[in-house]
């Protein structure tokens, strides 16, 4: 909804646009894009569509059935304007303020902030914030849209110049659908002429289903021959060749389902068009699938990998966007069934010839003919991933890169597929930059290794930066690094891979001193003794009290003093943190304190806990071991006052 007061005039009620939409707006007024020849294909998008709910709906309800749906495009070269209409579902008041006002379903500060000042790139995220109708204030100085809702008595005007405010009014149309009027701005003339609207609608829409026609009325014919622009040379002669007055509506397009053709007959240009049709996006496809099925079941699908993160990719309510058709009318593109969530990233169409044509969205759920061949796609999808990263894994691992933290969820929720898609996963390791599979750890492992470790976090810097894996380094040991939030999750779904254990670094004691590793043999002739180390643990034991679970010494640790992991029994520390945060867990569970007794400060603190007062002077020290700790793990310090107290003391002694 909008942000303004509504202003009553008398003729129009005046409405201000929510105000990010000011702010792109005002870019649009201003020309910063430098394609503008994206207005004419946002707004046939939106015909399209227009016409596809009404074809929908009118399928439960008579009284709206039309015969034949157009999208007509009519060019007034006197007045300067160019007129759209299409007879599809139309608008309400409501729904304008909503399409029109707002910038709908992905969020407006999260586009605005996404703007880089780049044209090419800020102009791929109108069409993914659904935000490709105000394109048109790129060419227009003035746009008013008429429109009429299926079913509706009353029609509405929304009327804007572009620059903060926008009216709406009742008015006049004799049939529903949506009639858009753009006034052209002085320096838009190339587009009022035939050839070059042409040529935008045979590169961008030649697919959209829906007959697309053009007519110019031309100006006055006053002007003399030899006055007239190169523009107008080419207009006359396209309509020459096309054999019709200026008057004379022509049919532009293709006008067939692109995903009904014959694969051989479709370029790669149209198969490009066509997902950026159906995916409102700029980027070109990864990856597509195009394919039918024939026998139990019959359907034709074709789907695109995009080869950028779509805006909404993250989104909660993690809604697929592939169009559902049923012989070749539009269902639905918003069906928790049609994918599952974890193949939300998936854009393109799937066409049934089994469903009934009158299904309604409610019936689509835990229908049975729809779950079958939800579940064949995604096999299919696996699979030919699966091959790709065989043949391609440059793409494939761009693909990883960008959707492996959805594909991932697949492991922790399709049960069927799970052992394929942890061998398709890819992971970050220690072992390198580069990305790597399960199996390939495997096939590293050290003699007498028969864990694959792993550690978690909240991202690939500070997972790679956890004190815990020191001792694995140090001993040439590799550790996964996950840092997806889904990773804590599936984990939870696969305890071993290959018949190894997968276990993490960070809960547990470690094995380490059984595998033979690459590390130095250290010089620990000046450790502390194991009696020494018994005094300096039952000490800190008696100092930190409940805070812990335990203090004991680790191997795991080669140059920070203490970390934190939590017991063999317990949930994995990052996993706890979660769902603390989402407020799944009530309590902490207590860590278990690890020291090296490597470390010159553990070494230091063994001496001092066999003096006599040894507890109370060195309380403010173990303290401060827990406080860095805990530092380390990104956990709150217990008292930050005490801490900065403690730390102001201990440099204090160090400096005098």
């Amino acid at each position: 909804m909008t942000n303004a007061t509504n202003v009553k005039t008398e003729a129009a009620e005046e409405l201000g646009f929510e105000a990010e939409v000011s702010r792109l707006l005002h870019m649009m007024v201003h020309s910063v894009y430098s394609d503008r020849d994206i207005f004419l294909r946002e707004l046939i998008s939106n015909a399209s569509d227009a016409c596809d709910k009404l074809r929908y709906e009118a399928l439960t309800n008579a009284s709206l059935a039309t015969s034949d749906f157009s999208i007509d495009i009519v060019v007034n070269e006197e007045a300067r304007t160019i007129t759209l209409s299409d007879n599809g579902i139309g608008m309400n008041r409501e729904e304008l303020v909503a399409n029109l006002g707002t910038i709908a379903r992905s969020g407006t500060a999260n586009f605005m902030d996404k703007l880089t000042g780049d044209s090419k790139k800020d102009v791929e995220l109108i069409g993914q914030f659904g935000v490709g109708f105000y394109s048109v204030f790129m060419v227009a100085d003035h746009v008013t849209v008429t429109t009429k809702r299926a079913g509706d008595d009353t029609a509405f005007i929304w009327a804007s110049a572009g620059e903060g405010k926008y009216s709406i009014k009742e008015g006049a149309k004799d049939t529903v659908g949506t009639e858009i009027v753009l006034h052209m701005k002085e320096d838009a003339d190339a587009y009022l002429a035939r050839y070059k609207l042409e040529d935008i609608i045979k590169t961008y829409s030649d697919h959209i289903a829906v007959p697309i026609t053009l007519a110019i009325k031309a100006k006055a014919a006053d002007k003399a021959d030899d006055q007239k622009t190169d523009i107008d040379e080419k207009a006359d002669s396209a309509t020459d060749e096309a054999g019709v007055g200026d008057d004379t509506p022509t049919t532009v397009n293709a006008g067939s389902a692109l995903w009904a053709r014959p694969k051989s007959d479709i370029t790669d240009e149209q198969y490009t068009e066509f997902y950026r049709h159906v995916s409102r996006a700029f980027d070109e496809p990864a990856f597509k699938l195009h394919y039918k099925v024939e026998g139990m079941q019959e359907y034709t699908v074709l789907l695109y990998i995009p080869s950028e993160r779509p805006a909404d990719l993250f989104d909660p309510s993690r809604k697929n966007r592939v169009k559902l058709y049923v012989k070749r009318i539009f269902i639905t593109d918003d069906s928790d069934e049609m994918l599952p969530g974890w193949l939300r990233f998936l854009r393109g169409v799937v066409d049934s010839q089994d469903l009934p044509l009158n299904i309604s969205r409610e019936m689509l759920q835990n229908n049975p003919v729809l779950s079958k061949m939800s579940s064949a796609i995604s096999k299919k999808i696996v699979t030919e991933l699966t091959k790709m990263s065989e043949k391609d894994s440059e793409t494939f691992e761009k693909i990883w890169t960008a959707f492996g933290p959805v594909i991932k969820e697949g492991i922790y929720e399709a049960h069927g597929l799970r052992d394929k898609l942890l061998e398709l996963a890819r992971f970050r390791s220690t072992n390198g930059d580069g990305w790597t599979t399960l199996k390939d750890y495997v096939s590293r492992m050290k003699d007498k290794q028969s864990t694959v470790y792993y550690v978690t976090g909240s991202d690939e810097a500070s997972v790679a930066r956890s004190p815990q894996l020191e001792g694995f380094r140090a001993k040439g040991v590799e550790v996964l690094l996950f840092s997806d939030p889904v990773d804590d999750f599936w984990l939870q779904m696969v305890p071993d891979f290959e018949g190894k254990p997968l276990k993490s670094i960070t809960r547990g004691a470690t094995d380490l001193g059984d595998i033979a590793g690459d590390e130095k043999t250290d010089d620990k002739a000046n450790n502390p003794t194991d009696s020494e180390i018994t005094t300096l643990t039952t000490l800190m034991k008696d100092v930190l009290g409940d805070r812990v679970g335990d203090v004991r010494t680790t191997d795991r640790l080669t140059e920070t003093a203490a970390c934190l992991v939590a017991d063999d029994n317990a949930m994995d520390m990052h996993l706890e943190r979660i769902l603390k945060a989402h407020n799944q867990l009530d309590a902490i569970a207590a860590k278990v304190l690890e020291i090296n007794p490597s470390h010159p400060v553990i070494k230091r603190l063994s001496e001092k806990a066999t003096e006599k007062g040894a507890l109370d002077n060195l309380s403010d020290s173990v303290m401060l071991i827990l406080d860095q700790a805990r530092i380390l793990e990104g956990e709150p310090l217990e008292d930050a006052t005490a801490f900065a107290r403690r730390l102001g003391a201990a440099m204090e002694k160090g400096l005098a």
